[in-house]
């Protein structure tokens, strides 16, 4: 699954194609499209077991800034296709700000480390708001900010928000986002929030423009879910392993994309 990604084969017919002429000494046993998609749903526990534990094999795991995002995931474009979809309940119409677009599908909710590696996630109803969401993160798994004092999250304006402020503040993290022009002082910091930005986009550039974030092919919330976990775990192994070998570019692709 991760090398399906790593080498960009968005389509799984094609993709089993090329496994059975290139990597039949690698796998003897290769099934089948039908049962290549059963297992592979399936195994939406183990991917997200296998992003973690990779994530935390490396010394970013325990870093105390974190970078929080959310980018579209687009589903169907059609009226035809959202009707008949099964991902009706779930998925729904959203906005695209960095875009200026409106698509039909699911947010990635991305907590990352500035060197991209992902912490924690979410696929949400794009109309649910992203405040909440990152909310139900932090409550969802505790331990994570808890391990991490004086933790420093890097958001944008839109997780400007008085409660969330509270509810972070009694966690002990510390949310560092800009200000609205003309309401309030400035923090000091929010200089940096422009090299930040840049950070996040770089990485939603890794999912969207080499690991082909947007064209995962999913039709059902299981399908959803383990394109895009197989996505960002071919993310975290390619960061796991350019940190083990000590490779100047933590995040760096292009050496598992041919």
């Amino acid at each position: 699954a991760v090398a399906q990604a790593v080498l960009g084969f968005h389509c799984e017919a094609r993709w089993l194609r090329f496994a059975h002429a290139h990597l039949h000494g690698m796998f003897p046993y290769l099934p089948q499209r039908p049962a290549y998609n059963k297992r592979l749903r399936a195994a939406l526990p183990l991917v997200k077991r296998a992003i973690r534990s990779l994530a935390a094999d490396t010394d970013l795991w325990l870093d105390d800034v974190w970078i929080v995002d959310s980018t579209p995931v687009e589903c169907a474009r059609s009226r035809e296709t959202v009707k008949r979809s099964d991902l009706a309940g779930w998925a729904n119409y959203g906005y695209c700000r960095s875009h200026s677009r409106f698509y039909w599908g699911l947010k990635l909710h991305l907590v990352c480390t500035p060197a991209g590696l992902p912490v924690t996630w979410a696929l949400a109803d794009p109309k649910i708001d992203e405040r909440q969401v990152l909310a139900a993160l932090i409550d969802d798994e505790p331990h994570l900010a808890a391990a991490r004092p004086g933790l420093l999250i890097l958001a944008d304006k839109g997780y400007i928000a008085a409660d969330l402020d509270r509810f972070l503040t009694a966690r002990g993290i510390h949310l560092l986002r800009p200000s609205y022009r003309n309401r309030g002082t400035p923090q000091p910091a929010e200089a940096l929030l422009k090299t930040v930005r840049q950070l996040i986009e770089s990485v939603n550039d890794t999912l969207k423009g080499q690991l082909d974030l947007e064209q995962h092919g999913g039709r059902t919330i299981e399908g959803v879910g383990v394109r895009v976990a197989q996505r960002i775990l071919a993310m975290t192994c390619a960061i796991w392993h350019n940190r083990t070998i000590g490779a100047p570019i933590t995040r760096s692709l292009t050496a598992y994309d041919h």
